[in-house]
């Protein structure tokens, strides 16, 4: 090939992601926030490899880490979905503009006969984070998926989720909150942490439901005040309520498409 028909290096996303361990990461990623240790033997490679694979996912920003709250000395990883669709859109453009991706939103009505899958999210007061997520999966799905909430340690609805899910169009100041116990015996499809700390109390549920992990700080901690905590708390919703838009391509997915999935878990 002379330089005249030369075609440009691969694009960045293509050039991170297409190394056999990063890419391991990013699909366990995909399914649920993770920790080292629980990576380490996911993907079965050394700690410092992974790691080091870890850090340039981190550089070229498809994966952020946070401290755990249960463990300090822990961290728990997150993929950036957005940034990954992003880059596999302009990738796909790279090599041809026609392929550029169009995924279209997910339609929660397309299984409208079929049974309603089921989500539960835990977080340790079911006060805030639960309840969003509860409230915005309901919402989102267009009733096409139940959602229930519930802490390992129940506190008083915060006022500071009524306000930023009713600037959402959403009310949910009738709401209780409840202790994970009363639904200890509910079937649920997945149950979804949000908490580090009751990540590590959660209990078995009937028929093994997948168990996601989003490792999410408690808003109510952001500031002395409500008032002061407020911007925290739209931050929690809006991140909430992306990973409940891709989740959704899941939740909502046939049948058979589901099942190719968890086969391959």
């Amino acid at each position: 090939m002379n330089a005249s028909t030369a075609v440009g290096d691969p694009p960045p996303f293509v050039r991170l992601a297409a190394h056999p361990v990063r890419w391991r990461l990013l699909q366990e990623l995909v399914r649920s926030d993770r920790a080292v240790l629980e990576l380490t033997a996911l993907v079965d490679e050394p700690q410092s490899l992974v790691s080091y694979h870890l850090r340039l996912l981190r550089d070229g920003g498809l994966v952020s880490a946070r401290r755990s709250s249960a463990d300090r000395r822990d961290s728990y990883y997150t993929i950036d979905l957005g940034a990954c669709r992003e880059g596999l859109d302009t990738t796909s453009g790279a090599l041809h503009p026609a392929f550029h991706v169009a995924t279209a939103p997910p339609d929660p009505r397309r299984e409208h006969a079929a049974r309603r899958r089921r989500v539960l999210f835990l977080c340790t007061g079911n006060s805030a984070r639960s309840q969003i997520a509860e409230a915005l999966l309901e919402h989102l799905s267009a009733g096409a998926v139940e959602a229930r909430s519930a802490g390992s340690n129940p506190k008083p609805l915060h006022p500071n989720a009524v306000r930023v899910l009713r600037g959402r169009g959403i009310d949910i100041s009738a709401r209780r909150t409840k202790h994970l116990d009363e639904l200890a015996t509910e079937r649920f499809d997945e149950v979804i942490t949000l908490c580090d700390r009751v990540r590590e109390v959660c209990p078995e549920f009937p028929a093994r439901p997948a168990h996601v992990h989003w490792s999410i700080p408690d808003p109510a901690l952001e500031g002395p005040t409500n008032r002061a905590s407020y911007p925290a708390f739209v931050r929690t919703a809006d991140e909430l309520e992306r990973r409940i838009g891709f989740q959704l391509h899941r939740l909502t997915a046939p049948a058979t498409t589901r099942r190719t999935r968890n086969d391959q878990r």
